[in-house]
């Protein structure tokens, strides 16, 4: 990060690292994520009869969708949506 913010003032960074509690889901965005798209898989299961076939799946979900809900807010990560 040093390298890419190339000793900015921290307004200035262009990369940011946030550290979500490691042990605590519930206040971890990415857990969201990970379970909206679980449950898209979930939903087509009789199509997946490869790993190949789940990857598919998996990227054309959460490459094709917003993703919006409370938690990724609460970090103030992204703006908050007007």
């Amino acid at each position: 990060m040093i390298a890419i913010n190339q000793e900015k003032p921290e307004e200035k960074w262009l990369i940011n690292c946030t550290k979500f509690a490691p042990n605590a889901p519930e206040q971890n965005p990415v857990e969201d994520i990970w379970l909206q798209t679980k449950n898209f898989i979930r939903q087509f299961y009789h199509l997946c009869s490869s790993f190949k076939i789940i990857k598919w799946l998996f990227k054309f979900f959460a490459d094709g969708q917003i993703f919006d809900f409370p938690k990724l807010f609460q970090y103030g990560i992204l703006p908050q949506p007007i």
